[in-house]
């Protein structure tokens, strides 16, 4: 008996002629990711690709300072070392109900956290600008400190410069939007809390801006991209362009999303996927205006959206939640319809116009679960105009785990493109059920199995972990006769979710114990 009967309704391709190394994908040894079909030839059974939600965890930050308030946002996170660092505007809205009320109007301030474990943040103070009368507090940015370019500190970002010709003094960048001309433009800094201006123009200058608006560093391509808002025929969107000079942008175009509808897309939260750096993942958040229906006066809040509802009535009945989108290019994108972060069961605070913003940025964390993998965590804003704070959302995922090849109990199938790798072993990001499991067959680039490599030759595979070696009888898990040549993989899976592969230099065979007998 073989282990063929996996799947029993395999659906057979009629495949191409044999593809020459020059003509296949080639992967080389870089992490793969299934959030896409772009290495797909195939899917048959019950496999489909699964988009996931991260995990709502703990409240780890309330922007609760007299300089911060309830409309705090924009946040930018990344490490840096041991330190994670965080980064948000400080800002009041009063349009809303007695609780709001509380908290004076203030001008908006940029202001700067810190981590050690992505857990708990504290406030350091810095003694830069004063605030009430005193220097105690966490401000690094303010508007008059941003005069000469006009500089607006509420809608800002910042970043680890990654380009390996970065001056040490200027490796983190903020981005603030000014009005002298009007324009993003490029701060920099050495230590992360002293910034300056880089220029006294604008390194782009065609767009709204009024958003989060970002600029990174693309380490496959070596340029820097950017990506801000604008209007396209009436409807908030993205544009984007590349320069080697982040000074300097060309003109840039809107983002191509194929098949995706018109949908208000806010803050963006584009970036290279740290351990992917060719593809970008997006967390783009989606507002949609539900109008005064029913429902909307059964949803948490209704005075203060009432309340609202009188400065504008969008401010009542908009409605915000998160997407996920990936690229392989950085212009063409493939959005999920379906929420990445939904506005959640909280019967107060929620619900509202300017929640479920996401941080730009993620970072591993201890896993919440005793002895398990690190995972990654997300942050996003909840609470949004509401009293006189907003408060900041762990979320957690599975380190690659945005999207998945899925299949149910009753299995399903891949067969990808003619790819050519380097390396000597094949590492899956897998999961599955005790009952389930993943077979891989090794197949030449016409879909002929590969002799040694079939799929009756390698058990199922039933773990959860982020890099088991796929092995197959009498190779084991040895590649190395087949790195360079273009080769076709096919994954097999009953109630599993495979969420990435890599190809990786070989490693020796493990000893194995002997099989206790009886």
């Amino acid at each position: 008996m073989t282990h063929r009967a996996l799947l029993p309704t395999v659906v057979i391709l009629l495949m191409s002629a044999p593809l020459s190394a020059q003509e296949a994908v080639n992967v080389g040894s870089r992490l793969e990711l299934l959030v896409d079909d772009a290495l797909i030839e195939s899917m048959s059974g019950g496999a489909h690709l699964l988009l996931h939600q991260p995990v709502r965890r703990e409240i780890v930050f309330r922007t609760d300072a007299p300089w911060e308030g309830n409309a705090a946002a924009y946040q930018s996170v990344f490490r840096d070392g041991d330190l994670c660092r965080m980064y948000y505007h400080g800002l009041h809205y009063r349009h809303s109900g007695p609780p709001a009320q509380a908290l004076p109007d203030h001008p908006a301030v940029y202001c700067y956290a810190e981590s050690r474990d992505g857990l708990h943040w504290t406030r350091p103070e810095l003694g830069l600008f004063e605030f009430g009368g005193s220097k105690a507090n966490n401000i690094i940015l303010t508007g008059e400190y941003l005069a000469e370019i006009g500089g607006d500190p509420s809608h800002t970002a910042t970043f680890l410069d990654a380009n390996p010709s970065c001056p040490p003094e200027q490796r983190i960048k903020t981005l603030v939007i000014g009005s002298k001309p009007h324009g993003m433009y490029v701060l920099a800094s050495g230590d992360g809390i002293h910034f300056t201006p880089m220029s006294k123009e604008p390194s782009v200058t065609e767009g709204a801006f009024d958003s989060q608006n970002l600029i990174f560093w693309d380490p496959v391509r070596q340029e820097y991209r950017e990506y801000h808002r604008g209007f396209k025929d009436g409807v908030r969107d993205i544009l984007t362009a590349t320069s080697k000079d982040i000074l300097h942008f060309p003109k840039p175009e809107w983002l191509q999303y194929p098949g995706a509808p018109k949908e208000h897309l806010y803050t963006n939260a584009i970036q290279p996927y740290y351990r992917a750096p060719h593809l970008f993942v997006g967390f783009p958040v989606r507002y949609v205006e539900r109008g005064w229906t029913d429902p909307l006066f059964d949803l948490p809040g209704l005075d203060e959206r009432l309340e609202r509802g009188k400065a504008h009535p969008r401010y009542a009945h908009g409605i915000t939640d998160t997407l996920f989108m990936t690229s392989r290019d950085g212009l063409t994108f493939r959005r999920w319809p379906e929420a990445f972060i939904r506005p959640g069961p909280r019967q107060r605070e929620s619900w509202v116009y300017g929640d479920n913003y996401p941080f730009w940025g993620m970072i591993e964390t201890p896993s919440a679960t005793e002895d398990a993998p690190p995972e990654l965590s997300l942050y996003a804003t909840e609470g949004y105009w509401e009293g006189i704070s907003t408060e900041i959302r762990r979320y957690t995922i599975r380190i690659d785990g945005f999207v998945s090849l899925n299949a149910p109990l009753s299995g399903g199938e891949i067969v990808t493109k003619p790819l050519v790798f380097e390396g000597g072993n094949l590492v899956l990001n897998l999961e599955t059920s005790g009952a389930g499991g993943v077979q891989v067959e090794v197949q030449d680039s016409a879909g002929a199995p590969i002799e040694g490599y079939r799929l009756e030759d390698c058990p199922p595979i039933f773990c959860d972990d982020l890099r088991h070696v796929v092995r197959w009888g009498k190779p084991g898990g040895d590649l190395r006769p087949l790195a360079g040549k273009a080769i076709r993989l096919r994954f097999v899976l009953r109630d599993s979710d495979l969420y990435s592969f890599r190809f990786v230099p070989f490693e020796p065979e493990p000893q194995r114990p002997a099989i206790p007998q009886k």
